[in-house]
């Protein structure tokens, strides 16, 4: 074999290698992507719950008469929240 032929059988070798190690890379880059969106779904859900138990929480207080002014200040806050909210969506699905 001429050196010139020695030369185009390694860079096709180091080719194929390179090909090979893209590949994988590409599969763990997909299973890696998979990985962060069920990541992100859980976080999502966590901060929901989170969201349902305090709302829980408050109106238990409220119910029990537990609330501290400084409490009720800001539970009145975030129920007037809800109200906006739930009024820009009846707004939303009136158009």
């Amino acid at each position: 074999m001429s050196t010139t032929e020695q030369q185009l059988k390694r860079i096709q070798e180091k080719l194929q290698q390179l090909l090979k190690q893209y590949n994988t890379l590409q599969k763990e880059n997909t299973t890696l992507k998979e990985n962060l969106a069920s990541a992100k779904d859980a976080l999502n859900k966590n901060h929901q719950q989170i969201e349902t138990l305090t709302r829980q929480v408050d109106v238990l207080m409220l119910a029990a008469g537990n609330m501290s002014d400084a409490d009720k200040k800001e539970f009145e806050k975030r129920l007037n929240g809800y109200i906006k909210e739930i009024d820009r969506s009846i707004n939303l699905l009136g158009e």
